[in-house]
């Protein structure tokens, strides 16, 4: 359920403080970072921030063309699929090396999958897509062959983005805290220089890359949490690339001077933003209160308030724009008499009259979790608490940094959260719904219907395109109907890059700084 090219697997989007040092050269690009990573690992890694900076560092034996999105080598020479669709056999290039100089082998391979599938392992997020290999063989220095059970049909992507690591670095060690999580060494386009807790993570140019060579020089991370306060430090020259709210899009930045030294992009690409209920809960067990909830939500008013119109109100757990999304399916319209009803029909009245609702005693209050520096979830939050209000429901907000907010999502101490999530262009639900995640995994809302997991394995099994496309049809059906989401908005990615950077295509999966030129500094001047 991702898009290689840009991650490896489903990572939470999100922007979560800051001292800056601008950069001499100008060929090292500053890029705005909303939160820090816990983790530089890929294997363990589970958010964008991470597989942002993973990209630089690792490699995967294919990877999609920008234009097309086609399937093409890469660490891989070529490859071959068996008539049955079981085995993948990939031949290596003999000419990469880690950036310590140790050569790149197989063995690196076997040894990621080795680790991608030991229990002791923190990774359920990634043990989802191999849980079906049978082996994995060394056939020579050079030739690696994956072994399914049975038919995938996202096999293909799945043994060829396989995250890899240096074998010879970590075997031996405690996989989960190895000081390399925090200082990787891969055989990218970039190498790691430095991470300071809190304030920057600094790559440079691979001066030994196999391939060409990047015009960057290097990329620094600047951690700053709050994106109003990265706008400021965009416009006073500390970062030069960066996300926009869509505030900042259509009111902050039209200015000329701006747009002077800043160009803006933007692009879509599939994913979307929601609020979960924790099904486990005692609130939000029973699906009348969860499909109340979104009754009481005028998504479409939302949008155009804090959004300014920049997307599109969803309904399901689909790419909008893809055949797996069921179009007949209408959101759910903010009716507030009609969530009033189901509440009564779930048992939630005003029993004692001091204007809240209450069932067996216990009153209708819930936190809501944000993460903060979040500008959206705060205003989005705010709203929620008083439409809740009108009906008798006390909702309190809950902010939490980064790293705790994932802690509590792990751990499922949550009562509702909002979240958006990223993914590729063909995608398995299986990582975010299947119940076998719900204790453990991404499906941290808890969510469990047993037809729903019979499609969804379906669906991995199904190589007819339309034939699966109807599996996920019937899937967002059920989802619709049971409501563990609150689905919001498919939207825009907005981008600000300072000029001095050329060749800026804007590509179906987004950009890519790999392709980037810079401007002479005369130029400039």
């Amino acid at each position: 359920m991702r898009n290689k090219s840009t991650l490896f697997s489903l990572f939470l989007i999100l922007l979560t403080g800051c001292h800056f040092q601008v950069p001499k050269d100008p060929s090292i690009l500053i890029w705005h970072l909303g939160a820090e990573p816990d983790t530089l690992n890929p294997i363990l890694a589970t958010d964008a921030y991470a597989g942002t900076i993973d990209n630089f560092i690792y490699e995967t034996l294919i990877e999609r063309d920008n234009a097309t999105l086609a399937w093409r080598p890469k660490l891989a020479t070529r490859w071959e699929i068996s008539p049955d669709h079981r085995q993948f056999t990939y031949t290596l290039r003999d000419d990469v090396f880690w950036h310590d100089g140790t050569p790149f082998t197989t063995d690196d391979i076997l040894y990621s999958f080795e680790k991608i599938m030991d229990p002791a392992v923190d990774d359920p997020h990634l043990k989802v897509y191999y849980k079906d290999i049978l082996k994995v063989e060394k056939l020579s220095p050079v030739v690696v062959r994956f072994t399914y059970r049975e038919p995938y049909f996202l096999a293909l992507e799945f043994t060829g983005t396989i995250p890899i690591i240096p074998k010879h670095l970590y075997q031996g060690t405690d996989f989960n805290k190895n000081p390399l999580n925090r200082t990787p060494i891969g055989t990218g386009p970039f190498r790691f220089l430095s991470w300071k807790t809190g304030d920057r993570i600094r790559i440079a140019r691979n001066e030994g890359y196999w391939r060409e060579k990047p015009a960057l020089h290097g990329i620094d991370f600047e951690i700053v949490a709050e994106d109003t306060v990265a706008l400021q430090v965009l416009k006073k020259g500390g970062l030069d690339f960066a996300g926009l709210r869509p505030i900042q899009w259509v009111r902050q930045t039209g200015s000329s001077r701006f747009n002077n030294r800043f160009e803006k992009r933007s692009y879509t690409t599939p994913g979307y933003s929601f609020i979960g209920w924790n099904n486990k809960k005692p609130f939000f067990k029973d699906k009348r209160v969860r499909r109340a909830m979104t009754f009481l939500i005028n998504r479409q008013q939302i949008l155009e308030k804090l959004n300014f119109g920049l997307g599109r109100v969803v309904t399901g757990p689909a790419y909008v724009d893809s055949l797996d999304y069921n179009p007949q399916i209408e959101p759910i319209p903010y009716d507030p008499d009609k969530a009033k009803e189901l509440l009564a029909q779930a048992g939630w009245r005003d029993t004692d009259h001091d204007g809240w609702l209450d069932k067996n005693g216990v009153p209708f209050r819930f936190e809501f979790l944000i993460s903060s520096g979040r500008r959206f979830a705060e205003r989005l939050a705010t709203i929620l608490k008083e439409d809740f209000a009108g009906v008798g429901i006390d909702m309190e907000i809950r902010k939490l940094e980064w790293a705790l907010f994932i802690k509590n999502l792990d751990d499922r101490k949550f009562d509702a959260v909002t979240l958006g999530w990223v993914f590729g262009f063909e995608q398995d639900p299986y990582q975010v719904w299947h119940s076998s995640q719900a204790v453990k995994g991404s499906n941290f809302v808890g969510f469990e219907n047993r037809e729903a997991d019979t499609l969804i394995e379906m669906g991995r099994r199904e190589f007819d395109r339309q034939k699966r496309a109807n599996l996920y049809r019937r899937f967002h059906q059920i989802v619709d109907e049971e409501q563990p989401y609150t689905f919001l908005y498919a939207s825009p990615h907005l981008l600000a890059l300072d000029r001095r950077f050329e060749n800026v295509q804007v590509y179906p999966a987004g950009v890519d700084p790999l392709e980037w030129t810079v401007r002479p500094v005369l130029e400039l001047e």
